[in-house]
């Protein structure tokens, strides 16, 4: 599969839209978090729309909102849309606070088994993204790192676990098998 111009656009909205961010409690560019989950989409046989939805999973949640979940649909289509929306754990108007982290990461476990695979396939690899770089942390930084989090160490995992547990069920096999892997060497860290 050959990607378009689409994913070109894609890739320069996730960059003007998270430009100031950086990864939790480090100098590393939020961007580049986004590219790792769009590569291991595309590894794993997301055509192009999937990964254009990977680039832009976490762009409604933290940049927007609705506006920019309308913004996506206007630009790159209802599909690509509705996968970012299905990833997103909550969608505060403008200005409101998102729900408690907990309440959020709740309704997330529980939708996975009503997401379409495409999304499941992103929140796999969104995870293990996440795991990964917790995981190189924790081995040269040390526990501190946990605290980078609003749930903790026993929130994360927990959460972490609950993900795992849920894609196992439902699927992608190969991301939810990494992530499960990641996941155990977490716990045992």
């Amino acid at each position: 599969m050959l990607l378009t111009s689409r994913f070109d656009d894609a890739l320069a909205l996730a960059c003007e839209l998270h430009r100031e961010q950086l990864r939790k409690g480090s100098d590393v560019p939020y961007v580049s978090h986004l590219l790792a989950v769009a590569s291991m989409v595309l590894e794993h046989g997301g055509d192009e729309d999937t990964a254009i939805a990977a680039l832009l999973h976490d762009a409604a949640e933290d940049q927007g909102g609705r506006r920019v979940l309308e913004m996506i649909t206007e630009r790159f289509g209802s599909r690509v849309a509705e996968l970012v929306e299905c990833l997103s754990d909550d969608l505060p108007v403008d200005g409101q606070p998102k729900a408690p982290w907990r309440e959020r990461k709740q309704r997330t476990v529980e939708a996975i088994a009503r997401m379409p695979s495409e999304a499941r396939l992103i929140l796999a690899a969104d995870k293990a993204h996440n795991a990964r770089t917790i995981l190189r942390d924790l081995r040269s930084e040390g526990s501190a790192v946990w605290e980078r989090f609003r749930g903790g160490r026993d929130g994360s995992l927990w959460y972490y676990r609950a993900v795992v547990d849920a894609l196992l069920c439902h699927g992608p096999e190969g991301p939810a098998r990494e992530l499960a892997t990641l996941v155990d060497e977490l716990e045992s860290s």
